[in-house]
């Protein structure tokens, strides 16, 4: 009978790691980077279409001023 020691354990140890904490995380962050760059190419292509409109200075007003 084998029983399963630290170094035959290992390779599943790294794989579970990978699993619980890497992956989730390298998704998310690609998630707000994706997420970031769309916002700010989006953000570019409006404004530059509706450079001449009340609409644009109202959305770079800022409303907690007085």
């Amino acid at each position: 009978m084998v029983t399963a020691t630290l170094d035959n354990m290992f390779g599943g140890i790294v794989i579970v790691v990978l699993l619980l904490v890497v992956f989730p995380v390298a998704i998310m962050m690609s998630g707000a980077l994706f997420a970031a760059v769309l916002g700010s190419t989006t953000k570019g292509a409006v404004d530059a279409a509706h450079a001449d409109s009340e609409a644009l200075a109202l959305s770079e007003s800022n409303p907690y001023e007085n």
